[in-house]
C-alpha cells in the first residue's frame, strides 16, 4: 500500500508541470523597476548567471594547489571534486526540474545560487582544516546540487520567451556556462598568491553570490498569453491544428513556410501560418523511444569533452611541458570555444535542424578523437590546441542545442523536467567517464611503468572515448525527429529504417537470415505517406471541427509578439475576446482517434500533406 502511494506521488510529481504563479506574481512580472519587462532583458542576465556557474570548468586550475595545500604534494586527488560536482549537478537537475516549472526560475535561481556559493565557503573551511572530505562535501556536493538548479533555471524561461527561435533562445541561455572558464580561470592564481588558497574560495564565493542574486531577480516566465501552445498538437491521441503569427524579417521567411498557409494575401508581417507544436505530460514524454535515443546520443556527446576538460591543464603541463600559467591560459581560451560552440550550433540548428546539427558535432568528435593519439605521440602542440578547441566547440554545441531539441519533440512545458533528467547523462559522463579515465591512467603508471608525461597514458583513453562518440552517432541516426518518421507504418518485412540525406533507407528481411537495404525515392515516400494519411482518416472519420481564435498583438520597440490561442465550441461567439489588435480567426479541425494510434510528435515544415489538412474557413 505504501509502495503504491509513493509511486502515485512520483507519477503526480512528474505529471503536469504547469506554472503555479499567482495572479499577483504574474502581474508583478510584467514590469521591472516600474517599466514594462522586455524579453531581451533576460538574455544578458542568463548569460552572466551561467558564466558564474561555468566557473566549475576552471576547477582544473585548483587541482594542484588544493592537493599541495592538503597533502603537501600533488597526489592527484583534487580532480575527484570535479566529478562529484558534476554528479550532484545531474541529480539536482533531474529531481528539481518539475519543481522549477511549477515555481518559476527566480525562486530556483535564488536557492541554487545560494547553495552554490555556500559550497565554496565550506570548501574554504576544508582547505583551512586540511580536510579533503570537507572539500568534497562543500564544492563537490553542495555546490554541485546548487549548480544543477542554477543551470536549468534560465533555460526554460528563455525557450518560452523566444518560441520562434528556440535554438537561439537555448544558445543564449547556456552559452554563458561555456565562457565561465574563460572569465574565471585567470582569477584564482593571482588571488592565491595574494591572500592564500582558503581565503580565495571565500572571496570568490562571496562575489559570485552578489552577481547570482541580481541575475535571479530578473528571471521570470512570460505571461500566460505568450505561452499558449500553437500549431499541430498531439495531446492524448488527438491532433489539434492551430496557427501562429509569422513575423516579417525572421529566419522563418516565406521560403521556409509550410505549404498550408492561411490568409495568403495578408502582408507577411501579419500572416498566419501553421507552426509545429506539441503538448505532452512529462510522464508521457519520458516513455517515448525518442527520449531514450536522445539520452544516449547526449551522453556520447558529453563524455569526451568532460574528461578532457578535467585534465586539460595536466595535459599541457605534463605532455607538452608548458608552465602552469600557460596551462591556465589554454583552459581559459578553451572556455571561449565552449561558449562559441553553444551559441553557434544552437543557432545553426534553427536553420539546418537539430538532428543534422548533432550529426555534425558527433562526427567531428569521432574524427578528432581518432587523430589525437597521433598528435600526442608527435607532441605537436599547435595541432593539439586546434584539435582540443574544436572538440570543445562540438561539446558545447551539444549543451546549446539540446533544450530546443526537447522543445521540438516534447513541448514547452516539459523543458525543465526532461532537460533535468537528461542532465543525469552529464553526471554519468563526468563521474563514470572520469573514474574510468583515472583507473586506466593510474594502472598504466603504476603497473606498466609509464610516467605522467607519457603519451600512452592518454592515448589509451582516447580509444574508448572515440568508440563512445561513434556509438552516439549511430544511435542518433535512428532517432525519429519528424512526425512523418514517427507515423509512417512499417511495410512487410521491414526491420528498421533511418533517414539518410533526406530519404528513407529501409532494412528489410526477405527470408531466413536474408536481408536487403532499400533506399526509397522521394515519390515512393510521398505515395506511402498520402496512402497512410487517407487510410487514417478513413478508419477514424469522426472529425470534430472547433473554432479557434488566434490573438496576436505586437507591442514595444523591439517588436515583441504576444499571442495566444483560445478554443471554443462552434457557436460560442465569433468575436468573443477579440480587440482592435486581433489579427485573425480561423476554424480548424480536430481529429479524434483512439489513444496511442497516432504516436506523439511534431509536424515539421513541409510534412503536412498539401490539401489533406487545411483551413476549413
Amino acid at each position: 500500500m505504501e509502495d503504491s502511494y509513493l509511486w502515485g506521488k512520483i507519477q503526480d510529481y512528474y505529471g503536469e508541470t504547469k506554472y503555479n504563479g499567482t495572479a499577483q506574481s504574474i502581474q508583478r512580472d510584467r514590469t521591472i523597476f516600474k517599466k514594462p519587462f522586455k524579453r531581451w532583458y533576460i538574455a544578458p542576465a542568463a548569460m552572466a548567471f551561467q558564466a558564474i556557474c561555468g566557473s566549475v570548468y576552471a576547477w582544473s586550475v585548483f587541482n594542484r594547489p588544493v592537493d599541495v595545500a592538503i597533502y603537501g604534494s600533488d597526489q592527484k586527488v583534487a580532480p575527484i571534486t570535479f566529478y562529484i560536482n558534476i554528479g550532484c549537478l545531474g541529480v539536482a537537475a533531474s529531481l528539481l526540474g518539475p519543481w522549477l516549472e511549477r515555481n518559476g526560475p527566480r525562486k530556483a535561481g535564488v536557492i541554487g545560487g545560494s547553495l552554490f556559493c555556500f559550497g565554496h565557503w565550506v570548501a574554504a573551511l576544508g582547505i583551512y582544516l586540511k580536510s579533503m572530505a570537507l572539500v568534497f562535501f562543500g564544492y563537490g556536493v553542495l555546490s554541485g546540487l546548487g549548480l544543477g538548479l542554477c543551470y536549468i533555471s534560465p533555460i526554460s524561461a528563455l525557450q518560452k520567451w523566444f518560441p520562434e527561435r528556440k535554438g537561439l533562445g537555448a544558445g543564449l541561455s547556456v552559452c554563458g556556462f561555456g565562457i565561465g572558464s574563460l572569465i574565471c580561470a585567470k582569477i584564482p592564481l593571482p588571488l592565491i598568491d595574494a591572500i592564500g588558497l582558503s581565503l580565495t574560495f571565500v572571496v570568490i564565493g562571496s562575489c559570485y553570490w552578489v552577481i547570482l542574486m541580481f541575475c535571479a531577480f530578473i528571471f521570470r516566465f512570460p505571461p500566460p498569453e505568450r505561452t499558449k501552445t500553437r500549431g499541430p498538437i498531439f495531446r492524448n491521441g488527438t491532433v489539434f491544428i492551430t496557427r501562429k503569427q509569422q513575423k516579417h524579417g525572421s529566419a522563418q521567411d516565406e521560403k521556409s513556410m509550410p505549404p498550408v498557409i492561411a490568409d495568403s494575401k495578408t502582408p507577411p508581417q501579419n500572416r498566419i501560418v501553421y507552426e509545429p507544436a506539441i503538448d505532452l505530460t512529462l510522464r508521457e514524454a519520458l516513455s517515448t523511444y525518442e527520449y531514450l535515443g536522445m539520452y544516449m546520443m547526449f551522453l556520447a556527446n558529453l563524455v569526451s569533452g568532460l574528461v578532457i576538460l578535467s585534465r586539460l591543464a595536466d595535459m599541457c603541463i605534463n605532455v607538452f611541458e608548458k608552465s602552469p600559467d600557460t596551462a591556465s591560459t589554454v583552459v581559459a581560451i578553451n572556455g571561449g570555444f565552449n561558449f562559441v560552440g553553444r551559441l553557434m550550433f544552437s543557432s545553426l540548428s534553427d536553420v539546418i535542424g537539430r538532428k543534422p546539427s548533432y550529426l555534425v558535432m558527433l562526427g567531428t568528435q569521432v574524427v578528432i578523437l581518432a587523430v589525437l593519439p597521433l598528435i600526442f605521440v608527435t607532441r605537436n602542440y599547435w595541432a593539439f590546441l586546434l584539435a582540443i578547441w574544436t572538440l570543445t566547440c562540438a561539446y558545447g554545441g551539444g549543451f546549446g542545442t539540446i533544450p530546443a531539441f526537447i522543445h521540438d519533440l516534447f513541448g514547452m512545458h516539459n523543458i525543465s523536467g526532461l532537460h533535468g533528467i537528461l542532465l543525469t547523462a552529464w553526471s554519468i559522463a563526468g563521474v563514470g567517464g572520469g573514474i574510468l579515465f583515472t583507473l586506466i591512467y593510474n594502472h598504466l603508471i603504476h603497473s606498466h611503468g609509464y610516467s605522467p608525461s607519457s603519451p600512452e597514458v592518454y592515448n589509451t583513453n582516447f580509444y574508448w572515448l572515440c568508440a563512445c562518440a561513434a556509438i552516439g552517432f549511430v544511435v542518433l541516426l535512428f532517432v525519429r525527429s519528424t512526425v512523418r518518421d514517427r507515423l509512417l507504418p512499417r511495410v512487410g518485412g521491414e526491420v528498421t529504417r533511418l533517414r539518410v540525406f533526406g530519404r528513407i533507407l529501409r532494412f528489410e528481411k526477405t527470408g531466413a537470415f536474408r536481408f536487403k537495404l532499400k533506399y526509397l525515392r522521394q515519390e515512393e515516400e510521398e505515395k506511402e505517406w498520402a496512402s497512410f494519411w487517407q487510410a487514417s482518416i478513413f478508419f477514424y472519420p469522426n472529425i470534430e471541427v472547433r473554432e479557434e481564435t488566434t490573438v496576436v498583438t505586437t507591442t514595444g520597440s523591439m517588436g515583441d509578439v504576444i499571442g495566444g490561442t483560445e478554443r471554443m465550441p462552434i457557436g460560442g461567439g465569433a468575436g468573443v475576446g477579440m480587440g482592435v489588435n486581433d489579427i485573425a480567426r480561423a476554424d480548424t479541425p480536430r481529429i479524434d482517434t483512439p489513444r496511442g494510434d497516432i504516436p506523439r510528435g511534431d509536424f515539421p515544415r513541409g510534412d503536412i500533406p498539401r490539401g489533406e489538412v487545411r483551413d476549413l474557413a
